[in-house]
């Protein structure tokens, strides 16, 4: 039976994004099988995340009730093994470098078996 392939996507502040990356790097994300070697593979793009807390939040941006906007990267890369999958994850709880709850992640099973490793 072939390794499971993960998809790891997480969204950071643009501040934590390079410690984010490079701790999931270093537990094994990004590293394509086959030829060539790859490491450190991902897709990155910058956009402005939106939200408004409620009445009874505290944020730590911005106040209840109005409407903020914040910079921040979405990054996917991929993870070979479950293994690798959840160090990454929990590599990335540990980077994040901000108390914002915006920092989100989620890995998703992705069937590559039309590919050759």
């Amino acid at each position: 039976m072939p390794t499971p392939r993960f998809t790891l996507i997480f969204y950071a502040p643009l501040t934590a994004l390079e410690a984010c990356k490079t701790a999931i790097f270093a537990a094994g994300a990004g590293r394509y099988p086959g030829s060539g070697n790859y490491t450190e593979c991902c897709w990155t793009a910058v956009g402005t995340g939106q939200f408004r807390p409620g009445d009874a939040a505290n944020p730590h941006l911005g106040k209840p009730g109005d409407l903020e906007k914040v910079e921040e990267a979405r990054v996917e890369t991929l993870c070979v093994g479950e293994d690798v999958a959840r160090k990454a994850v929990e590599a990335l709880k540990k980077c994040v470098l901000t108390p914002l709850p915006l920092t989100l992640y989620i890995y998703i099973y992705a069937c590559f078996s039309f590919l050759s490793p």
